[in-house]
């Protein structure tokens, strides 16, 4: 799938995405604005600022004008606000792209932010919250990434800790905004039916007021570790959600591609290694997956598993041993082609409508690295090895490396430690 790419005068950059035979559009504006941005007193901000930002407008004044006009052309909009980065889209039929387009960059650039909304608000995010600490699989994720970053921000929950929400104030959003929400931090990516040659004059004008202020960077993460680490939030649960972690590299590594492989080898698909070893030889989990994270500056190879409270030992030994496994023996041929065919067939599996193209392009774009399309990213995945795969386990599967959260009725964290050897 082509694409093009055009900076305006101001910094903005924009992605367009043509898809003549498609019969819809998206539009997504992407800005580097997440909970790596913020410090511990504001935690929580990026998120709770895209809520509001659906609060009223200054050409909408009112949550339930900006839905109805969105309902007006049938389209789906949303929001969603991650580590390091926020994005607002909205897709409905090519024919309603100008008043997309209106919506979209209306929502990114003039949030009324009212304070009587901000209190409302707060209530709806707290209740967000709470709903995330009652689900261990979603809880252990926080309890992860505190452990490997500790009270840095690459170890801040996305939604932040209640009491920050209830302390913020409309000044904390406004100057957020202007540290963040500015030309050379913004990507709008456009994909589906769309003629470039009149959406361009189109986009110019819907963002030629957007801020260009200075980006204000995120803190560089800082990586130390020398021993196996684990952490635990007690919960009485019958069921212990594990996250076994190593640590990896950002997101601009050439390494990334063996260690997509291994993740799939390992633990994607009902035929990987951990799925058929754990669940259907020693039926000791529902749930069982294995997959690398980058992120800017960090990054983690992450397996995740829900298993017996009484069987959690059992269930950390068979998995280290997996993990061996593919430092001491070559992946056969077989195998290996199977897990690129997975891999490939799963990425176009993700690349079906208007609005994945946009996430795909856009990530890429924003944080600033060479854009891959689909046919080049088969191409990355078809060049790794066997051996390139043995390598990348030795390299990564470590005792030094590894990182055990846990969400389950457990007090004493030392009684993990023992486990925690390859």
């Amino acid at each position: 799938m082509k694409f093009h790419k055009k900076v305006l005068k101001n910094g903005m950059r924009v992605i367009t995405v043509p898809m003549k035979d498609n019969k819809t559009v998206t539009v997504m504006v992407m800005v580097e604005a997440g909970s790596e941005y913020e410090n511990k007193k504001i935690n929580g901000l990026s998120h709770f600022l895209e809520h509001m930002c659906f609060k009223g407008t200054t050409k909408r004044p009112g949550a339930k004008i900006i839905s109805t006009k969105f309902d007006e052309i049938g389209a789906e909009s949303n929001a969603f606000t991650g580590n390091v980065y926020t994005s607002y889209y909205a897709k409905a039929h090519s024919k309603h792209l100008p008043k997309i387009l209106d919506l979209v960059s209306d929502l990114y650039l003039n949030p009324l932010l009212p304070k009587d909304e901000m209190e409302k608000e707060k209530g709806v995010v707290i209740e967000e919250i709470n709903m995330y600490e009652d689900m261990p699989q979603h809880k252990v994720e926080d309890v992860l990434d505190n452990l490997l970053y500790g009270g840095q921000p690459a170890g801040f929950s996305i939604a932040g800790p209640k009491e920050n929400i209830q302390k913020l104030k409309r000044e904390d959003l406004v100057e957020y905004r202007r540290k963040h929400y500015v030309a050379k931090g913004t990507v709008l990516v456009v994909a589906g039916n769309i003629n470039e040659k009149t959406l361009y004059p189109a986009i110019e004008k819907a963002f030629h007021l957007i801020p260009k202020n200075k980006k204000h960077p995120k803190s560089k993460t800082k990586i130390s570790q020398s021993r196996p680490a684990v952490q635990i939030h007690y919960k009485e649960t019958d069921q212990a959600h594990l996250r076994l972690a190593f640590r990896t590299y950002d997101l601009y590594s050439e390494k990334n591609w063996a260690l997509a492989v291994l993740g799939t080898v390992l633990g994607a698909g009902m035929s990987s290694r951990l799925f058929q070893k754990m669940r259907d030889e020693l039926g000791l989990c529902y749930y069982i997956n294995a997959q690398n994270r980058s992120s800017t500056d960090h990054g983690q190879f992450v397996i995740s598993i829900g298993s017996n409270k009484d069987k959690v030992d059992q269930a950390i030994m068979a998995i280290i041993k997996e993990l061996k496994r593919t430092t001491t023996e070559l992946v056969s041929e077989e195998e290996l082609n199977k897990a690129k065919e997975f891999s490939i067939g799963h990425l176009f599996l993700g690349l079906e409508s208007s609005d994945d193209f946009t996430t795909f392009y856009g990530f890429q774009e924003l944080f600033h690295k060479k854009i891959i399309g689909p046919e080049e990213w088969v191409k990355k995945i078809k060049k790794i090895t066997a051996r390139d795969v043995q390598k990348m386990a030795k390299e990564i599967f470590k005792t030094s490396k590894m990182n055990l959260a846990v969400v389950g009725p457990f007090k004493n964290k030392k009684k993990f430690l023992p486990l925690l050897k390859i």
